[in-house]
Order: structure tokens, then sequence, then C-alpha cells
């Protein structure tokens, strides 16, 4: 008996999509402008003299145009992740994977790599031609091209996604003399390698094995969940179209054309079922559609419907009307509900903070004419984008006095310590902890003042 070799994994078939031309690759094209323009442009931007949009590690300093967070908002930054995953949740739950289909950086530079590929090689039945060819000296320009076009764009892509870590008119001119620090020229490198490797070459393997979204959307689907659907009841059963007449009567709208399989950028049938490895990118629709046009059917042979729609032929408004379902409202609600309150709190955040850092060194001491004298520093962080004045005032025992200079200055987004001695006269107070506070009230905005507990130390 001879062993069988059972595989693993299948070999990977390489696909040639098919440009697709109608109402969602319209729209498909006008996510790549739009997401491109944004992760393109906005770290050019300037706001108040700086870059718009910085995640400056360095300074642990993130701007996002008028509002600067620090290491101790993180808060807001899991506040934001949050509400990614929710408006995820949301959106899958409506329209299935249209995020996928239409603004996945995936599915983005994968179009902007196909066009680049249409554009020098020619139609999908030129390039498969080419790529039969042997080798030639036409062969080696056309790919030579290809791939330096792929990787310009992959590099400014890097250049770009470094900028909004390091000033990117810094980096700019670094450019000119490739003077990058060690962590700016691994992390270029590094996203326009995965650039180049993921849109020009992985495809739709990074979608149908990577990518961990394929595996858990089944959960957040439900029957009235708009998906790409092949309306099996009008289409089968399927043939090409006979001149004889009266043979077509016997056949359903779908001719077996396959262009809905030359145009899908995963290489499935959508005619087989839902499968995981439908992206949502409605490409099918639109290549069935054009031909429904040239034989004279009805369009939406393949469609964006729900498996309710399809099996009690709903119309466009009672689907409309079953998406608005308790899943649905309960995203929704719980999404508004973190939104506002995230809003509110930007809103009502205090641009001004202070902690109160005792002198671990001295708990307390006797010095001259039987004063008691404690030191702290306290640490301030001026978090607005305007310089200030601040008076610093104490309270919380009789004749408590600042020894130290009672005013200072901070540069916009500063941080700084501001060492103190507060001096009480002998007998003051009860021995041990007294609890006493410090305020720090700023000079150019009265609204603005910050008061923090401390604890004053009388030895025993």
């Amino acid at each position: 008996m001879e062993p069988q070799v059972i595989k693993m994994y299948a070999a990977r078939e390489q696909i040639y999509p098919r440009e697709a031309k109608g109402r969602y690759a319209t729209w498909r094209w006008v996510c790549v402008w739009l997401t491109q323009l944004a992760f393109y442009g906005l770290p050019w931007l300037t706001w108040n003299g700086r870059q718009a949009l910085l995640f400056d590690l360095t300074t642990r300093k993130f701007y996002i145009f008028g509002v600067v967070l620090w290491p101790q908002d993180f808060i807001y930054l899991a506040a934001l992740l949050i509400i990614c995953a929710y408006l995820l949740f949301l959106v899958t739950a409506i329209a299935g994977r249209v995020w996928c289909g239409f603004s996945c950086p995936q599915t983005v530079y994968t179009e902007i790599f196909l066009w680049v590929e249409r554009k020098i090689e020619g139609t999908r039945s030129a390039r498969m031609a080419l790529d039969k060819q042997g080798p030639s000296v036409r062969k080696t320009a056309k790919k030579t091209a290809k791939h330096l076009v792929w990787g310009a764009i992959a590099l400014w892509t890097g250049f770009t996604f470094v900028g909004y870590f390091t000033p990117i008119k810094e980096l700019a001119q670094a450019v000119t003399t490739l003077n990058f620090g060690p962590w700016e020229w691994f992390w270029v490198l590094f996203y326009s390698l995965a650039t180049y490797g993921n849109a020009g070459w992985l495809r739709e393997q990074v979608c149908k094995y990577m990518c961990p979204y394929a595996r858990f959307q089944s959960a957040m689907f439900d029957q009235d969940t708009l998906i790409i659907t092949y309306d099996a009841k009008r289409g089968e059963p399927r043939g090409a179209m006979s001149k004889k007449a009266g043979n077509n009567d016997k056949l359903g709208d779908c001719i077996d054309c396959t262009l809905c399989v030359q145009v899908c950028p995963t290489g499935i049938d959508i005619r087989n079922g839902l499968q995981y490895e439908c992206i949502g990118c409605a490409a099918c629709v639109d290549a069935c559609n054009s031909v429904m046009d040239k034989v004279d059917r009805p369009r939406g042979l393949v469609r964006y419907s729900t498996d309710h729609a399809m099996e009690n032929n709903f119309n466009s408004k009672q689907i409309r009307q079953r998406a608005m379902r308790p899943r649905v409202l309960i995203y929704t609600s719980i999404l508004a509900l973190i939104i506002i309150a995230v809003c509110t709190s930007l809103a009502l955040r205090t641009p001004l903070k202070m902690d109160v850092i005792r002198d671990r060194g001295s708990m307390g001491r006797e010095v001259e004419d039987g004063m008691i004298e404690n030191v702290y520093r306290l640490q301030i962080m001026n978090t607005s984008e305007q310089s200030q004045h601040f008076k610093i005032s104490v309270s919380g025992l009789p004749g408590l006095t600042l020894l130290t200079r009672d005013e200072v200055t901070l540069q916009p987004t500063e941080t700084l310590g501001w060492p103190i001695r507060l001096r009480a006269p002998h007998g003051v107070g009860e021995k041990g902890s007294n609890k006493i506070a410090i305020e720090l009230q700023s000079l150019d905005d009265p609204s603005l003042h910050v008061r923090e507990s401390a604890v004053f130390i009388v030895p025993r």
C-alpha cells in the first residue's frame, strides 16, 4: 500500500483581477482618494505654528489639532479604541464587510498597485499572457517599471507614516542627506516593505489568512445584515444564451460568463454563496450589472441584500426598516454615549495639572527661631498652547508661609518641577501629620487654577 501525502495547505493560484467599472467601483475610488488625501496630507498641516497631528514619543506629547495629550491622558486613547471597535460592530451588523471592501488599507493599496499594474502591463488577459512568456527585454522592462513605481509609492508611504511620529518637515530635510536616526530608518523601511509586500505580492493572502477580521465576521452577521448575494432563484439554471428561439426560456438569467469571478480580488465565485473570503467590495455586482444591461435583463442578479430579503422578496424600504433591529440600536446607543462622554470630558478638561511631592529626605525639621520647615516639589504641567504665569499660595495652618518665590512661568505644553519650602510657627498644629492645601492660580486666566492637598509634618 502506497503512503498517502496529505497537504495541509493548498498551493496559491495567481489571481489576475479584471478591472470593474460601475457605481461601486466609483465609490471604491472615492474612498481611495479620501483616505490617501487624509493620510498623506494631514502631517503637512500646521496648527499654532506646529504640526497639526503629531505623536511625539520623545517628549511624550500627542498633538491632535488644538488638543495636546500627555501620557496621563491615556484614557482618551483607550476610549478612541473602544469607539472604533463599536463603530466597526455597528457598520458590520448593518452592511457586512463594507469596511474591508472600500476603506481597509489593504484594499486601498491593493487597488492603487493594481491600477499601476494595469497601466504598465495592460488588461487582465495581457498580464496573464505576459507572465506565460519567456524572458525577454519587453517583459523585463515592464516588470522593472512596475516594481519601481510600486517601490516609490511604498517608500513615500513609509516616509509619511514616520512623519506622524517625527516632525515631517524635519524628516523631509533629512531626506536630502539621508541623515535619519536609527529608528527613522527602521520604520521607514519596515512600513515601506510591508506596503510593497502586502499590496504588491500577498494581496488576497492577507485577507484570507492573515487578517483576523475575516475569521470572526460571522459572529456579527445575522439574517438582516447586508451582504453580497447571488439570486439563485432568478439565475439558475445558468447557461449561455442560445440564438434558437425558445431555448432561453429554460435557462435563468445567469449566462455563466464568469465575469463575477474574474473581477473578484480574492478569486471566489459569489454564486456559491457567502464565503469568508468575500470582502464585500461589490466588484462582482458592477460586473454582473454590466452584463445584465447587455443581455437586456434586469439588474440585481448579484446585489447587496439580506438573507431575509432574499427569502421573502423584501423591497428596499422593508430592508431599511428591518435594519433598525435591537442589535443595531444597542450598538448605536452605546456608541453615542461613549462619544458624548469623551467629548464632554475633553471640553471640561483643565489644561493645568499639578502634583505635590514631598521631599523624602526630610520629613519635617526645626530651623531657626523654632520654626518648622517642610520641603516639597511641585510637578506642574501646562497642557495649553499659551504661556502662563502662575501664583502659588498655601493654606491650612495658622502662620504657614511660603519661603521660595511664589510666582512661576510655564511655556506652552511645558512640564516643570518647582521646589518650594513651607514654614509654620512652633506650636502650631498637631504633632505628626497636618493637612494643608497648595493652590496654583493663573495670573493670565482667572478661571485657570488648581488646588491640591498635602501633608505638613510637625516633629514629635
